[in-house]
């Protein structure tokens, strides 16, 4: 696993992202994408035409694509092989779930989706072996928000299959932050209609069922957005298990205020405004914890296990052995080594630091004080004024 190097994206960075690079939305359909576009009224900013251009050419060949994966699956999209429940990894953005991810898939036992699988969920299946190939030039070496190595085959987060096949998601908000509703639409799915949850149930057993085919080892899933789904995701896959992760939210914050800026200078169609970002960051985890702290009442005792980020950065191996302990995974004797050699490539890790706004602090300690209390954490010291 490649962890976070020690340079620091800039702002500069996220613009001169190459205009060809994939977007989360080059693996819509067309009925998917032009609804999209259609419900923010074609709200679309004159310096991402072209990029309209490539997502809607590349939205037409996604459905010719996905209609041939369909008939050349079809007896194995109608009876896909049985998996054990998946394995969910939750955790607020920027708390250290993409490196716990890649931790875990060090256990061969396990599978997760890739990026190409989760950027062209439709039609994987049958163009995988040959666009990652030929695509390969296109897909950056590192993401744009922090520098963490990228590439198709690497382990991503099933939210984007999710919104490609046309599911309820926050993630939409990425394509268009100044016309989407403000608040984190389709985060807890209890704020959805019976119908919508019902579609969102069968798109995800849709996308976890096609995985199966690929690969039928024990599903490992990454979302961030989970966080806010447990009791759903436990009555979908009974037998599921969950690993959450946590960390100090005087960090998070600033991190992931940091990321939704990234991705909609990267993602967008729209030039973002930025007026509701800090806002949008306290709704999504007010709305993620409550429904997180809501949920958790549901579960046994061996479904959920909850590690910090700082305790799995500083001890990965003894904290993935109580990890595997509690959440009855056995088999750790067996991945042990592997674990202990990534903890070694660990020694060097860094992350980035970030100056303490004194107004922002009281804000994070006011409206964040549950969970600073639950988990442990403790207010910084707010940094001096520039004299």
């Amino acid at each position: 696993m490649n962890t976070p190097t020690k340079k620091k994206p800039s702002n500069k960075d996220f613009h001169s992202y190459p205009w060809w690079s994939p977007r989360f939305w080059h693996g819509m359909p067309m009925r998917v994408w032009f609804e999209l576009v259609r419900q923010n009224h074609w709200n679309i900013a004159p310096s991402r035409l072209g990029l309209l251009g490539t997502i809607s050419l590349a939205s037409c060949f996604n459905s010719i694509a996905e209609s041939l994966c369909k008939a050349r699956f079809q007896r194995q999209l109608k009876s896909p092989p049985e998996t054990d429940p998946p394995i969910f990894i939750i955790g607020h953005w920027r708390s250290g779930t993409t490196l716990l991810h890649e931790i875990l898939m060090l256990d061969d036992r396990f599978c997760c989706p890739s990026t190409y699988q989760c950027f062209a969920p439709g039609h994987f299946l049958l163009t995988e072996t040959v666009l990652t190939t030929m695509l390969a030039w296109i897909m950056p070496s590192k993401r744009p928000m922090d520098n963490v190595a990228a590439g198709w085959h690497r382990p991503q987060e099933d939210e984007f299959a999710l919104v490609n096949m046309g599911a309820a998601s926050p993630y939409r908000r990425m394509a268009f932050p100044n016309t989407m509703p403000a608040e984190p639409t389709a985060l807890d799915l209890e704020t959805l209609s019976a119908d919508q949850i019902d579609q969102w149930k069968s798109v995800l057993r849709r996308f976890i069922d096609t995985l199966a085919i690929r690969d039928a080892r024990r599903p490992i899933l990454k979302s961030p957005t989970h966080t806010a789904r447990m009791a759903t995701l436990a009555k979908m896959f009974p037998g599921a298990r969950f690993l959450h992760i946590v960390r100090d939210p005087f960090v998070v914050f600033p991190s992931t205020k940091r990321l939704w800026n990234s991705l909609h200078h990267v993602q967008a169609m729209q030039i973002d405004s930025e007026k509701n970002a800090e806002e949008y960051v306290f709704e999504c985890f007010d709305t993620m914890y409550s429904a997180f702290e809501r949920d958790r009442a549901e579960l046994n005792d061996d479904q959920l296990h909850e590690i910090r980020y700082e305790e799995l950065v500083k001890d990965p191996v003894s904290i993935m052995e109580k990890a595997y302990e509690k959440l009855k995974l056995e088999g750790f004797e067996k991945v042990r080594p592997a674990f202990e050699k990534q903890a070694e490539s660990m020694r060097e890790y860094t992350t980035n630091t970030y100056h303490h706004d004194s107004r922002i602090i009281s804000e994070i300690a006011r409206r964040w004080q549950p969970f600073i209390q639950r988990y442990g954490y403790e207010q910084p010291v707010a940094d001096s004024p520039a004299g």
